[in-house]
């Protein structure tokens, strides 16, 4: 009895050294390879890093815990998005997902997705702690597939971020996004549909979508604010502001009655404040809410607001681009709140433009994209002085005036 433990001892002992001589080894190995890759400054790599698509730095957060570290740094997520180049957000229907046969189905097809697809539904379904057997069935044909399109040299390429909502998208700043909770009326979510992060805000006043208008602000003191316009049955123009992180809105005085009469566009933040068309056509001026004291006053626009004009932020300006003749757009420029005097700036006078929308200026060249009445993308070039058409790729979203938003990718939370 004594010689077999003696044996079984000297094999655990042998068994132990093997796997510390293996050990030692794996670690000289490791320590080989480290050495023979050359040191990279910390900033160096942040400055490669930085450089990379969005979807590539996601995906780069995992090499190894210095990058991760880097990736996820206040410093490295504000620069990322002060890179971030505007893209065009936009819902479309889950049916183009991909579909598999299934048998016990009535109709013979089930919609199925993809299994890292992510479902804001389900993400709100485990916040409020809600268990799977008492979550309610959702028909997947109810769903919308979150997407982004990119215009860039010329062409126009639509990108999926694999994830789906049911809700509509209400504001959009930063790279993050408020999205209705279809499952609870008035219920809305904050997101960064890139890094899949949300959380649900607390209840606001309810309206019908056609009668209200929401704005998400980044706050000079730091932090966010959403704005919540509506109007009641008398007319009456009410507001709200719920800073994000905080338990509830806090009503603000809206605008003079009658100043608003349509919240058919969404409202355009520049030089620290909100601004919205107040009517579909014929609208001459705009109202403006300053983000800091919360107060609403009108601004005269330089002349009349047509169908296909728009405000928009450009270069940290307000502008206003507006069809002159039928082969002439102008665009004025607001360069402060204070003096409200409008400049012209510039008139585009090439090609038939008369139906195009202004869709959006670029942040980093001189350029400024239109969207066509069929759907169609054109961008005239400053310094060329040139329209042309964006070559649409293939399986590409083809946009309509009102089914897109003005939008950032980013790694930005609210949280801060």
């Amino acid at each position: 009895m004594g010689e077999k433990t003696c044996k079984s001892m000297s094999l655990l002992k042998l068994a132990e050294e093997r796997e510390s001589m293996k050990k030692k080894l794996d670690e000289e190995k490791q320590k080989q390879q480290l050495d023979s890759v050359p040191y990279l400054p910390k900033d160096c790599v942040s400055n490669i890093l930085i450089r990379l698509p969005i979807e590539s730095l996601q995906q780069s957060r995992f090499v190894c815990k210095p990058w991760y570290g880097i990736i996820k740094s206040p410093t490295f997520i504000r620069d990322n998005l002060h890179r971030a180049e505007k893209v065009l957000i936009f819902l479309s229907p889950v049916k183009r997902l991909s579909r598999w046969w299934d048998q016990d189905s009535d109709s013979g097809f089930r919609f199925q997705e993809n299994p890292n697809t992510f479902s804001v539904e389900s993400k709100v379904f485990e916040l409020k702690s809600v268990h799977m057997l008492l979550q309610p069935l959702v028909n997947p044909t109810f769903k919308y597939a979150i997407k982004f399109m990119v215009l860039e040299d010329g062409k126009s390429t639509t990108r999926d971020y694999n994830a789906t909502c049911m809700g509509r998208i209400r504001a959009s700043v930063d790279g993050l996004i408020v999205v209705d909770n279809a499952l609870e009326k008035g219920e809305l979510v904050i997101m960064n549909p890139v890094t899949r992060k949300l959380n649900l805000l607390p209840l606001g006043t309810l309206y019908p979508p056609h009668d209200e208008s929401f704005a998400l602000v980044c706050c000079n003191a730091g932090g966010y604010k959403l704005v919540h316009m509506f109007r009641d049955e008398s007319q009456f123009i009410g507001c709200e502001v719920l800073k994000i992180g905080e338990k509830s809105w806090r009503d603000i005085d809206g605008p003079s009655f009658g100043l608003i009469k349509w919240f058919g566009y969404d409202p355009v933040f520049a030089i620290g404040a909100l601004h919205w068309v107040p009517e579909i056509d014929h609208s001459e001026y705009i109202v403006t809410m300053t983000i800091d004291d919360e107060k609403f006053h009108k601004i005269m626009l330089p002349k009349t607001s047509r169908f296909n004009d728009r405000i928009m932020e450009a270069y940290e300006r307000l502008c206003f681009v507006t069809h002159e003749e039928v082969n002439e757009i102008s665009i004025w420029v607001l360069g402060s709140l204070s003096e409200e005097a409008w400049t012209n700036t510039y008139t585009i006078a090439v090609g038939c433009i008369r139906d195009l929308i202004p869709l959006y200026f670029t942040r980093f060249k001189w350029e400024l994209y239109f969207l066509d009445k069929d759907g169609s993308v054109f961008c005239f070039d400053f310094e060329d002085q040139h329209m042309k058409k964006v070559t649409t790729t293939k399986g590409c979203f083809k946009l309509a005036n009102g089914e897109y938003t003005l939008h950032v990718n980013s790694l930005v939370s609210w949280q801060t």
